[in-house]
């Protein structure tokens, strides 16, 4: 692990908010650095060699394969850990959002169900 994600694994290890968190976790030919199951979101922090040679594209056909199989990625630049106690907890606001999902995914309501006003 790099210097960010151990400083983001100190703040996520031990489920703050009683959300759990996995480092390291396998999914399908993928590991993702950080995995929340419940939120069935992926955490990626990304050093400067995702920046470099072919990276950049592996890296965006990996989060559509992800997302479509109904994971969230959020990916954090590795240079942005500089508050990790701030980027923890913007990772556990997310994870704790009640309905997990990105704007725009929520299925509407079925003709004539009440919208709840």
């Amino acid at each position: 692990m790099s210097l960010p994600e151990v400083l983001l694994w100190q703040r996520l290890k031990g489920a703050p908010q009683g959300i759990s968190f996995r480092k390291q976790h396998p999914i399908g030919p993928y590991r993702a650095d950080f995995y929340c199951a419940v939120a069935k979101l992926v955490i990626e922090v990304d050093g400067i060699s995702h920046e470099l040679g072919d990276r950049p594209e592996r890296d965006e056909v990996r989060t559509r394969e992800l997302e479509a199989k109904g994971h969230h990625l959020v990916r954090i630049p590795a240079a942005d850990v500089r508050d990790p106690d701030a980027i923890a907890a913007s990772i556990v606001a997310i994870a704790a959002r009640p309905l997990h999902r990105p704007f725009g995914t929520v299925p509407l309501p079925a003709s004539g169900e009440d919208l709840g006003a």
